[in-house]
């Protein structure tokens, strides 16, 4: 399913490192989460709530989709936050991958999301000031 994207977004004043270290970021994270079988459910664990915490936040970040499907879908409305969460479309998925990581205890999906952190909020973060919201 494509994910619309609003009109008037350009990536032409994102800094060209940071776009980089996004999409590495992106798909370390997603190869650690195909990879590491850590990430499987097992028997009960005090570890275990680490991924209620990780499923929670996706949630969270699903509900996002939703509030913004069912908007009008504006530019500021793609940067928005979710219960004081700020730029949440790129919160939410950052912090539901770094609890899944530490969930399966696998230091490679962290660093991922250490990185996937600094650019791809970063990034959103500069968005949203030049839209002045």
């Amino acid at each position: 399913m494509d994910k619309k994207i609003p009109k008037g977004y350009t990536n032409e004043n994102e800094n060209k490192i940071f776009l980089f270290l996004e999409r590495v970021g992106e798909a370390l994270t997603c190869l650690c989460a195909l990879l590491f079988s850590d990430f499987n459910i097992h028997k009960w664990t005090v570890w275990s709530w680490w991924l209620i915490l990780a499923i929670i936040v996706m949630v969270m970040y699903e509900l996002w989709w939703i509030r913004y499907f069912q908007s009008e879908q504006k530019l500021s409305d793609f940067y928005s936050s979710f219960l004081d969460i700020p730029v949440a479309r790129a919160t939410l998925s950052v912090i539901a991958f770094f609890l899944l990581g530490i969930y399966g205890k696998v230091i490679w999906m962290l660093i991922s999301t250490v990185i996937l952190r600094i650019d791809h909020i970063g990034i959103h973060i500069q968005h949203r000031n030049e839209l002045d919201i």
